[in-house]
């Protein structure tokens, strides 16, 4: 009697394995932890703000609750407030913009690349524009490094430069990738990076880091992450929060610091192999000249007409899963509406919304399950 066997589903992110792979390493840094009970501001803490520095070339590095706490804490300690704009893809996930509304500025969003899906320089010059016709303060840009890439930064600093803008690089998606043989959080910018667990370096829960190369800046910074605290807890000298990481989540990324970079190079094998595998049926994520990806997500686009939720049908039914990352772009969403975009709209961004796709990517996935994905897309289009 013939009977179909069900296909076991394949992580999109499989996080398990990473921590099969660590086993006892794990175990023992939060021993370590439970044991001297420094929950907050542990040893492991100040550990971790020195191995990541060393990681990407950075001079300071402050660790901080949450990859939005980093953001919002850098726009904090540059003052930026209301009647100030900081430019922003609109293609990105919404803590970008949301950071910048929370402190009371107004996100004004930009056209992203057709072919990175990182922030387009001819864009961000029409939001500033924008932003001084509408009587606003064009005082920064947000770019993102999304999926892993990271943005054009030369193209983005000219710009800033020009107009007197400070930067501040997202990374939650890039850290660990590089831009022109320097790895991002080490370039010079202000940088904020999430290590939400399904982040290339992400913790078990939530947290982030902010690196800089000013100390003055960073010391603003540890105070904002406390409180404002000043020399002392009961002399706050301006306005903060509660931003510090977990020392427990310090440890952890400690040990999944060891072998970032081997990880690094296997979703870099991988992403070669979706490329060969795929390169002819729909359009793979493209490097730029000078950049390298952590793929944080593989993000394809289908072609033109394609039914995308018959495309992802079809893949859940052969125990392939995908997701979108995103199904609409921060201008049209509902709490992001009524905020200002550049003058000439964002064509890209809304057609990317609506055609993306991404799918299984980890630096666990071995070449018989990445088969069957691409085989379930190939064939999906008769390939």
């Amino acid at each position: 009697m013939n009977q179909h066997l069900r296909l076991e589903n394949i992580p999109f992110i499989d996080i398990a394995a990473q921590r099969r792979r660590l086993g006892p390493a794990v175990d023992e840094a939060v021993a370590r932890v439970l044991a001297h009970c420094a929950f907050v501001n542990g040893p492991e803490v100040a550990a971790l703000e020195s191995a990541l520095a060393a990681f990407c070339g950075a001079k300071h590095v402050v660790t901080c609750a949450s990859g939005t706490d980093a953001l919002v804490m850098v726009l904090m300690a540059k003052g930026v407030g209301r009647g100030d704009a900081v430019l922003c893809p609109s293609f990105t996930f919404c803590a970008t913009g949301e950071a910048v509304a929370l402190v009371g500025a107004t996100p004004l969003f930009v056209d992203v690349d057709e072919a990175t899906f990182n922030i387009d320089a001819a864009s961000l010059k029409r939001g500033i524009a924008t932003a001084k016709r509408l009587g606003l303060k064009p005082r920064g840009v947000i770019p993102v490094d999304l999926f892993g890439q990271s943005a054009d930064h030369d193209a983005v600093f000219a710009i800033a430069e020009t107009e007197g803008m400070f930067i501040l690089d997202d990374a939650a998606q890039g850290f660990g990738a590089s831009y022109k043989g320097r790895r991002l959080g080490g370039m010079g910018l202000i940088t904020a990076t999430s290590f939400f667990p399904a982040k290339p370096l992400g913790c078990y829960g939530d947290g982030g880091a902010i690196f800089t190369d000013d100390a003055a800046f960073a010391d603003v910074l540890r105070s904002i992450r406390v409180h404002g605290q000043g020399s002392d807890k009961y002399d706050n000298v301006r306005l903060g929060l509660t931003g510090r990481l977990d020392t427990i989540q310090a440890a952890v990324l400690l040990e999944k610091l060891k072998i970032f970079d081997d990880e690094i190079a296997a979703r870099n094998a991988i992403a070669d192999r979706y490329a060969q595998g795929l390169g002819n049926v729909v359009t793979v994520p493209r490097l730029a000249k000078g950049h390298t990806s952590v793929w944080a997500q593989y993000t394809i686009r289908l072609p033109e007409a394609t039914d995308r939720d018959a495309f992802a049908a079809a893949l859940k039914a052969q125990g392939v899963p995908t997701a979108i990352y995103y199904p609409k772009s921060m201008h049209q969403q509902t709490a992001y509406k009524d905020y200002p975009v550049a003058d000439g709209g964002l064509p890209v961004s809304e057609r990317l919304s609506s055609d993306v796709i991404s799918l299984p990517m980890h630096a666990y996935l071995d070449e018989a399950s990445q088969d069957r994905v691409i085989q379930a897309v190939r064939g999906f289009f008769g390939a």
